[in-house]
Order: structure tokens, then sequence, then C-alpha cells
């Protein structure tokens, strides 16, 4: 089973996964919130359900959620939200929209999964204008036994984890990609952390 099969089949239990996840989508939304504003346009790349494109869209002029999931999206159009707000289905490794469109880009939980993620930063990079932010908050993995086991029981329900990075290496991740890092936070558990990474994109002449 590939990965979009896997994303489509999932996508009705989905918003109840993300139940048990409130907390944790709190303190996204908490670290995310100030550093947005009413003229901004922003782009979400891997929305999933709509959880946190619902819960920010308020506070921006428009916001674009993307997922490449067919079956996501159609679950977060279901959902009630603001007219700032527009859900399309959209690969985050090839983008349609032309050079910095967006004051910021949020891809929220969706770098480890994603095969390449380099093609994915690289698109968000473009489309950012200069100086845009970057949300990025990721699930970050640790190395002993624990964090083995459970990237194999995750593995056997079909999750794909194909980049089980620590905080740190993510953060150097994200600077070899062109990206200054503003702020970073961790939250949720030892066993399940989220390092909630803010950055800007870098010009060409400070690369």
């Amino acid at each position: 089973m590939d990965n979009k099969r896997f994303w489509n089949r999932c996508s009705k239990y989905y918003p109840g996964f993300i139940r048990h996840s409130k907390k944790t989508y709190r303190q996204i939304h908490k670290a995310i919130r100030p550093f947005l504003t009413r003229d901004m346009d922003v782009l979400e790349l891997a929305c999933g359900t709509g959880e946190l494109s619902i819960s920010l869209s308020p506070y921006v002029r428009n916001w674009e959620a993307t997922d490449f999931s067919p079956e996501m999206v159609k679950q977060a159009k279901k959902q009630l939200h603001t007219s700032r707000l527009h859900f399309s289905i959209q690969d985050a490794t090839k983008l349609p929209y032309c050079p910095e469109s967006f004051d910021a880009v949020v891809i929220s939980n969706a770098l480890y999964i994603i095969p390449q993620p380099e093609k994915a930063l690289s698109e968000a990079w473009r489309v950012l204008k200069p100086g845009g932010f970057l949300f990025a908050p990721t699930f970050v993995w640790g190395k002993g036994p624990w964090a083995r086991f459970r990237l194999w029981v995750m593995g056997l329900s079909g999750f794909r984890v194909y980049h089980p990075w620590n905080a740190g290496e993510l953060m150097a991740y994200l600077s070899e990609h062109r990206y200054a890092i503003i702020h970073h936070q961790l939250f949720g558990s030892k066993y399940a952390p989220l390092c909630c990474l803010i950055a800007r994109k870098l010009p060409l002449d400070r690369l």
C-alpha cells in the first residue's frame, strides 16, 4: 500500500485521532498565532482534515489549505470554516503557485512522512515571499529501543515514517535548506515529543 492510499483509507478516522491530540494542537496554535496578521496570505501543506486550518485562518487575509489525499480534503471541507479558508488537492513537492505568492507556509506533522521532504521545502521556499515564515511543527524521535519499537508498531499499521529525526537533526535539516530558525519549542510527552519550529526564508545573498 502506497502512502496516498494509506492516508485516503484512514481519512474517516483521522478526526477522532486528532481529538486525542487536542492539547498538542492548542499548543501549536498558541505558538503560531502571534506571527499571523490580517494582511497575510498563508499556504498550508499536508493540512489533513483541517485542524490548524480552521482554527488559524480567521486571523489572516487568505488561507490556502492543501493535501495530496483527496479523501482528507473531502473530510476537511465538511467542517464549518471561514470564507478566508479554501481547501484544495495539491502535491507539496510540485505546487502550482507563482514564486513569492505567500507570506507564510505551514507544514504540520508531515515532513517526516514525506519520502523526499527536501522537495517540499524547496517548493515552500519558492512560493514564500522574501523573509516569509515557515511554520513546521513536527513529531521527533529518539534513538533508543522504545523509539524503535514505536516506529515498528506504527509501521505495522501502514504508517510509514521515512525520517525519524530528533529535534537537533530536524533543525539542522531545515537550516541546510535555506531557512533561518527563529524559534523552537518541544511539546508533548517524552515518548511522543513534537518540535514546533518557526523559521524564515533566507534570501539568496545570505546563503
